[in-house]
């Protein structure tokens, strides 16, 4: 038996891959622990995982969008996280006494607790961001990330300069995609493409699964956590382009309450929360931001996407996704009623869209998915 300590940020799209991999440890007989927020893993992970809480101080928002977006993203969350969690990862160190580390790329602090303990750990890469390294052409914005890291370094009174980037671990680094997806990419030597991690979640038993009408086609809209507070206006660009569809059509979208004045209710389904895996089985399409996690869900399960990308790494998945011919792109910010309606049709209608979707499943079924990272990290212990 080998002890894994786990450690993420905390967003429902990093947890949800690194949760599939440490069930998976768990089934084969291993020990696991996370370190971190009590109240946002225990939903996301259930009843049974054993969680090392650490408090955690609301960050600033991620509101901003490109140059300013990378900025806000490491002052406002990465280097705050980093700072706010490091005791309190280091306390589990202790603690549990772990033999491998598995550290979300952007959780820094648990790099650094390894390094200090002298630990193998594992680079977890939920998003593609820094896989492709989207600043190597703004070497003063690569700079100034490097900056950074060597802040937090510094901060945690470890000496001199980080050894390496610390969102690449020199043992092992895991990304949860694959190359049908993404193309030819240049990897670090010890990365290994595992596809989607898909695991069952805790159950939602309040959806209305009766409001699905087998008469008719579905689609998901979804925008991500961190993406809400600026979706207004594409919240009801999507009602509008809907519209003309109701009788062929019926969507959920997941958005915040009051998000949509008076959704027509027999059209359109408003929740928070939605049990995505669970509906993955039923949709024709999906209409999303272009985070990782959703884009590999929706191709695990075949299912061509309408992609309007906003930050970070959505651009480059959403031109992953045009590539290699399972769905389209619009632009988040000015896409109007009518071509989205028009983009919508063409990915529910076209079956080149769904073929290309499926042949990504396949792809990703061969890549292993959590029991091929399982075995990669069970190599470290």
């Amino acid at each position: 038996m080998t002890r894994y300590l786990f450690v993420s940020l905390p967003l429902t799209g990093h947890v949800h891959p690194l949760a599939a991999v440490s069930a998976e440890l768990v089934r084969r007989g291993h020990e696991v622990l996370w370190a971190g927020s009590e109240s946002f893993l225990r939903p996301v992970l259930g009843p049974g995982a054993a969680i090392a809480p650490i408090p955690l101080r609301a960050h600033r928002g991620q509101a901003d969008r490109g140059m300013a977006a990378a900025k806000s993203r490491w002052d406002g969350y990465i280097v705050p996280h980093a700072k706010v969690t490091l005791p309190g990862i280091e306390r589990a160190v202790a603690a549990f006494r772990p033999d491998v580390m598995a550290v979300d790329q952007h959780a820094v602090a648990g790099a650094i607790a390894a390094h200090r303990a002298g630990l193998p750990w594992a680079s977890m890469a939920p998003t593609t961001m820094e896989l492709t390294r989207p600043y190597r052409a703004l070497p003063k914005v690569e700079a100034w990330i490097h900056e950074r890291m060597a802040m937090m370094w510094t901060a945690a009174g470890m000496p001199g300069q980080p050894p390496h980037d610390l969102r690449f671990s020199p043992h092992l680094l895991i990304a949860f995609t694959g190359s049908a997806l993404t193309g030819p990419l240049e990897w670090p030597d010890n990365a290994v493409l595992v596809g989607p991690a898909l695991a069952p979640r805790p159950a939602d038993t309040s959806f209305p699964w009766d409001w699905l009408d087998p008469a008719r086609r579905h689609v998901l809209v979804t925008v991500g956590t961190l993406s809400m507070d600026l979706a207004g206006e594409f919240y009801a660009r999507v009602v509008e382009a809907l519209r003309p569809l109701r009788d062929s059509v019926q969507a959920i979208v997941v958005a915040p309450d009051g998000a949509i004045p008076e959704p027509p209710a027999r059209d359109i389904l408003v929740r928070s929360r939605v049990p995505v895996l669970e509906l993955m089985p039923r949709l024709d399409a999906v209409v999303t931001h272009g985070g990782l996690n959703t884009v590999c869900e929706a191709l695990a399960h075949g299912v061509p996407l309408v992609v309007a990308p906003i930050k970070g790494d959505q651009p480059i998945n959403a031109a992953q996704v045009v590539a290699a011919g399972a769905g389209r792109r619009v632009r988040f910010a000015s896409v109007r009623p009518k071509p989205l309606r028009e983009d919508l049709l063409a990915v529910l209608d076209d079956p080149s869209y769904r073929g290309a979707a499926h042949r990504i499943r396949e792809s990703f079924a061969a890549a292993g998915g959590a029991a091929a990272a399982a075995r990669h990290l069970e190599g470290m212990g």
